[in-house]
């Protein structure tokens, strides 16, 4: 009898949960267990020692920062979500762009052919490609029911060995949307937040990538594109945020800006849970700011794969109601 290869562990005992085996999206990128997780491993491969960050963005990306003591310095958008660049970028230093809701690649090509020590911040637009020679990470769990992950492609890849992170103690929320509802597992959700916190560079989970090797990534990309360009087919000419975006970009939410800044109230008292991005930029930046007018008034729209064109149509209605 020929020897036998691939030896299971074990064998027999209770059958576990099953999952469908099929692709990473991003199967030759570097996995990791978050998002600012991978801006750590870029900042401490390239040893950068200042960091240019716009103000309008999440306050989790300053965690890696301060663990490394970086100086840093905020820059400000224009109403294009552009960088306005009116300072020089030192050799030691580098640029972090966020590709905001997904909308904004043909900004970061540009950028790519301006700056040298540039990062992109994919966290909000998982279907788009790093450029070639990018240093640019994403964020899955923005994306996808998944309870951590990122992916990162970097130019410069440490030889250390990651210890691989456990993820089985950050499901609760996730289950209990599918038994209770989303909104009994949101307590849950965030206390998940809390725990991705201060956490050491890890590998990605065994159970996230097989939950990551799962998802019909063509259907998800081709339902938030529909549903996005529902959305601003009637949403266009009352929205204040003009906006170009590529044809081919499957977006995360539909960015929606309006000068009531209580329409996000209006909107989550009838169940149409929209998120404030992002709640620090309100201690970050003055009143005058366009930031600051971004975080109180933009209406970021759920356009995600869990939703019909039905379900856009009865958003839509509701929000007509306040606009």
């Amino acid at each position: 009898m020929s020897e036998v290869k691939n030896v299971p562990a074990y064998m027999g005992g209770y059958i576990e949960l099953q999952l469908h085996a099929g692709k990473e999206y991003y199967p030759n990128l570097l996995r990791l267990n978050t998002g600012r997780n991978a801006l750590e491993y870029i900042l401490k491969q390239k040893a950068y020692e200042k960091i240019y960050v716009p103000f309008f963005t999440c306050d989790v990306l300053f965690e890696p920062i301060r663990k490394l003591g970086l100086l840093h310095q905020f820059y400000s958008i224009d109403e294009n979500l552009d960088p306005i660049i009116n300072f020089e970028i030192e050799t030691y230093a580098c640029f972090l762009y966020t590709n905001y809701f997904g909308i904004k690649q043909n900004t970061v090509i540009d950028l790519s052919n301006r700056i040298s020590n540039l990062i992109i911040d994919n966290s909000q637009a998982f279907f788009s490609e790093p450029l070639p020679g990018i240093d640019t990470f994403y964020s899955c769990r923005k994306f996808f029911g998944v309870p951590d992950g990122s992916y990162l492609q970097i130019s410069k890849k440490s030889h250390r060995k990651l210890p691989v992170d456990v993820s089985f103690n950050r499901f609760s929320h996730l289950i209990k949307s599918i038994d209770l509802g989303i909104e009994a597992g949101y307590a849950d959700y965030k206390a998940n937040n809390h725990v991705l916190c201060n956490n050491n560079i890890m590998a990605m989970s065994n159970v996230t990538r097989k939950l990551l090797s799962g998802i019909d990534y063509a259907e998800c990309a081709r339902v938030r594109k529909r549903n996005f360009n529902f959305l601003h087919k009637h949403l266009k000419d009352k929205n204040l945020f003009k906006f170009d975006f590529p044809d081919d970009e499957s977006p995360m939410v539909y960015p929606f800006l309006a000068d009531d800044r209580q329409l996000k109230l209006h909107l989550i008292q009838k169940k149409i849970y929209v998120a404030t991005y992002w709640p620090n930029v309100f201690e970050w930046t003055t009143t005058g700011m366009y930031e600051n007018y971004l975080a109180r008034c933009l209406v970021a729209l759920p356009i995600d794969h869990r939703y019909s064109l039905s379900d856009m149509f009865f958003m839509l209605t509701i929000l007509k109601q306040f606009i």
